[in-house]
C-alpha cells in the first residue's frame, strides 16, 4: 500500500467529477439524437461515475475529520461504505442495461451510426483522461479504487460503443448496438465484483489479504521473553490502515513489559504494516477461560 496524499487525491477526484458530469450530459443527448442504446447505456454508466466520484469526494472529506468521543476511530469507514455503495450501484445499472438490450435485440431500431461513432470517440477520450487522473491513487484507497473501476469499466464500454458505431456505419447491422450494450453490462459486473467483496470483508472485519495470521503469531511469539500469544485479531480500519489486538503471555521472570510491547509493535509495523496495536500482557495464560471466536 502506497503512502497517501490527501490533497492530490481530492484534486484528482474534483477534476474527474467536473469533466465526467459535463460529458455525461453531452453523451446522453447524443444517444437520444442518434437513437443509440449503447450510447445511452454508456451515458447512464457515466452518470454512475458522477455519483461514484461525488461519493468518493464526500468520503475523502469526512474521513479526514478527527475522532470524537462517539467515533473513537474517526470516520475511516466512510470510504468503505462509499466503495460498497458504488459497487452495488453498478449492479443495478447492469440489470437495466441487460433488460433494454434484450428488448432491442427482438426488434432492432435504426441507429444513426456516424453520429453515434463521433460521440463514442469523444467519450472514449474523456474516459481515458479521467482514468489516467485516478490511476495513481487506485492502490491507496478502496474508495478511490471503486471510483477508478467505475471509470475503467466505462472506458471499456466506450471501446465497445466505438466498435459498434464502426460496424453500424460499415455494415448497417443495427442489432450490434444492443449487443455492445450487453457486453458493457458484463464488463461492469466483472469490474465491480472484487470491489464489493473487498468492501464487505473490511466491514466484516476479515483478516487483511496480505497478512498470514499464523505467521504473525509466530513472529510475536518470537519476541524474547514471550511464551504465548492468543486471542489474536487483525482487521482493517480502512484502506491501508490495519489494527491488531492480542493477549501475550510473558515468562514470570520477565519484568520489562514495556520493552516487550515495544518490540511487538515494531514487528507488527515493520513486517505486517499494522499501525494500531493493542496487546494485553499476562503472566499466566487465561486461554481456557476466554471465549472462542
Amino acid at each position: 500500500m502506497h503512502p497517501r496524499d490527501h490533497a492530490r487525491e481530492l484534486a484528482a477526484v474534483r477534476t474527474s467529477l467536473a469533466i465526467t458530469a459535463l460529458f455525461g450530459v453531452a453523451e446522453l443527448i447524443g444517444g437520444w439524437l442518434t437513437n443509440s442504446l449503447a450510447l445511452m447505456s454508456d451515458a447512464a454508466h457515466m452518470f454512475t461515475d458522477v455519483a461514484a466520484l461525488a461519493l468518493s469526494l464526500f468520503a475523502l472529506w469526512i474521513c479526514a475529520r478527527p475522532a470524537s468521543e462517539t467515533k473513537t476511530f474517526g470516520y475511516y469507514r466512510a470510504e468503505i461504505l462509499a466503495a460498497l455503495l458504488n459497487g452495488m450501484a453498478l449492479w443495478v445499472i447492469v440489470v437495466f442495461i441487460v433488460a433494454e438490450a434484450w428488448r432491442r435485440l427482438q426488434d432492432p431500431p435504426a441507429v444513426a451510426g456516424a453520429g453515434m461513432l463521433a460521440v463514442a470517440v469523444a467519450g472514449l477520450a474523456v474516459n481515458v483522461f479521467v482514468a489516467y487522473r485516478l490511476r495513481e491513487h487506485r492502490e491507496r484507497s478502496l474508495n478511490l479504487r471503486g471510483a477508478y473501476l467505475h471509470v475503467l469499466s466505462d472506458l471499456l464500454g466506450s471501446v465497445g460503443t466505438v466498435a459498434a458505431g464502426v460496424i453500424i456505419v460499415t455494415t448497417g447491422w443495427n442489432a450490434v448496438d444492443a449487443v455492445a450494450s450487453a457486453l458493457i453490462a458484463g464488463l461492469i459486473l466483472l469490474s465491480s465484483w472484487a470491489l464489493v467483496s473487498e468492501a464487505v470483508d473490511v466491514l466484516m472485519e476479515a483478516v487483511p489479504g496480505h497478512i498470514d495470521v499464523e505467521a504473525l503469531r509466530r513472529s510475536l511469539e518470537g519476541v524474547p521473553g514471550t511464551d504465548e500469544v492468543h486471542d489474536l485479531h487483525v482487521w482493517s480500519l480502512t484502506s491501508g490502515r490495519y489494527a491488531l489486538s492480542a493477549h501475550a503471555v510473558i515468562a514470570p521472570e520477565q519484568a520489562d513489559c514495556d520493552a516487550i510491547l515495544a518490540a511487538m509493535a515494531e514487528v507488527c509495523a515493520r513486517d505486517f504494516q499494522i499501525q494500531h496495536v493493542t496487546i494485553q500482557i499476562e503472566h499466566e495464560s487465561r486461554r481456557a477461560a476466554e471465549p472462542t471466536h
